[in-house]
């Protein structure tokens, strides 16, 4: 089928907005049988750096031979991105058959994100994955992927976010995200909080499940360059190189390392060698992501406070550069205000754009925000017209930060690739 009717369809489930709930995908998934009982999975949830530790646990098990699925959200440029068996994705081909299927047992009413869910359990259990690695959408306890019982339910770090939706209190969100653990189930996290690890821990112990924290029973520790070493649960690894940028990576291979051995208790063993290579070799766009030098073109979707704060110190910490560029877009649930307050005094120039997306907070909005932190600050709303105003700035020693929204990011990146005349070496 090469019809482009499928990916109308479901583009047009994203009129139904989010609903967090389990009943009306898990009455689909009656309908086709329960794939997503048919091979055994990873839950990773969080707020910020869930998709890397997926990655991460993906190209470990990947590199050890075992046939691994990995499923993601939100996508930068195509839908295939998110459903990936040993990092291939679905073809065109295979997305608009399941498409088709699935659409002909919809009676419920079904949003994007579930059908999408859907979409890769049954894409999962077609090409026979040993393993399914499943990033959470949002929240955890009522999100579409929490219809499985995984193996290890892995939680990044948490803080506030989506406020409308999880609660307007670390607590309440804690809560959410800590609804992936399951009766006598392992836990693995990064947060560090007092309030959230009480949380986790009052979860883990009226469930009965197993809790290992980052900073106490795992435990990493940074060394020269880009190497660090681990010491885990019941493995240590030294000089150990993960291929994505930031210290906080370190921090995410924590997780993703004590995922793989408690994965390797049940079955699923892998040696040190697939270890390294899979951290040396992993790829996750759109994060951190130089897409080319002289001068630098940066890719970041950090959208909110937290992933502000890690891109503030990694544009210190890992790059060498004259002058900075910041493109800044942002939606409007976000609080743009405390993200420009980390960002944007590092800016030589601030480029304040809009992306693609009803939701998208117009850049007018922010400037009055904006102008408090940097003297030299435009707006250009389309953002491919915003890229190439960052090139007639930027010198070959300079860097270009595109930032705010995954959905800017992935606009950028598709206009990039194209060529769209911004790949010059500007100003000189």
């Amino acid at each position: 089928m090469t019809s482009q009717e499928p990916l109308e369809y479901l583009s047009g489930l994203r009129e139904k907005g989010i609903r967090l709930s389990l009943i009306p995908v898990s009455q689909l998934l009656d309908k086709l049988n329960n794939p997503q009982e048919k091979y055994r999975t990873v839950l990773v949830g969080g707020t910020n750096g869930k998709g890397s530790i997926a990655a991460m646990i993906s190209s470990i098990l990947s590199e050890g031979g075992i046939r691994v699925g990995l499923y993601t959200s939100p996508h930068l440029i195509d839908i295939n991105e998110r459903i990936r068996v040993n990092d291939c994705m679905i073809s065109a081909e295979e997305l608009y058959r399941l498409i088709e299927e699935v659409r002909g047992e919809v009676k419920e009413d079904i949003t994007y994100f579930e059908f999408v869910t859907t979409l890769a359990f049954l894409h999962f259990y077609r090409r026979d994955v040993d393993v399914a690695v499943l990033e959470v959408g949002m929240g955890g306890r009522l999100d579409a992927t929490n219809l499985v019982i995984p193996e290890v339910s892995a939680i990044s770090n948490i803080s506030l976010e989506h406020r409308e939706h999880l609660g307007n209190n670390l607590g309440a969100v804690a809560r959410e995200k800590g609804g992936i653990i399951k009766d006598g189930g392992l836990c693995i996290t990064a947060a560090k909080q007092k309030s959230v690890l009480r949380i986790l821990e009052d979860i883990c112990s009226m469930r009965k499940a197993r809790l290992y924290r980052v900073g106490k029973e795992i435990k990493i520790r940074a060394k020269k360059g880009s190497t660090f070493s681990y010491k885990g649960i019941g493995k240590n690894y030294d000089d150990l190189v993960c291929s994505l940028i930031g210290r906080h990576q370190m921090e995410n291979s924590a997780v993703a390392l004590g995922t793989t051995e408690l994965l390797a208790a049940k079955g699923f063993n892998v040696d040190d060698s697939a270890v390294n290579r899979g951290l040396r070799n992993v790829k996750w766009e759109g994060r951190l992501e130089v897409l080319q030098n002289s001068p630098m073109l940066v890719m970041d979707g950090a959208h909110n406070p937290a992933g502000a704060t890690v891109l503030r110190r990694a544009l210190r910490e890992n790059f060498l550069y004259r002058k900075l560029i910041l493109m800044f877009g942002v939606l409007g649930d976000k609080d743009y205000r405390i993200m420009l307050k980390k960002l944007a005094p590092l800016a030589d120039k601030l480029i304040l754009t809009e992306p693609k997306e009803k939701r998208a907070l117009h850049p007018g909005d922010i400037l009055p925000v904006a102008k408090m932190y940097v003297d030299s600050v435009e707006v250009v709303e389309d953002s491919g017209e915003a890229l190439s105003r960052a090139f007639t700035f930027a010198g070959k020693d300079d860097l270009i930060c595109v930032t705010g929204s995954l959905f800017l990011v992935g606009e950028i990146k598709r206009c990039w690739e194209q060529g769209s005349g911004v790949r010059g070496q500007g100003a000189g």
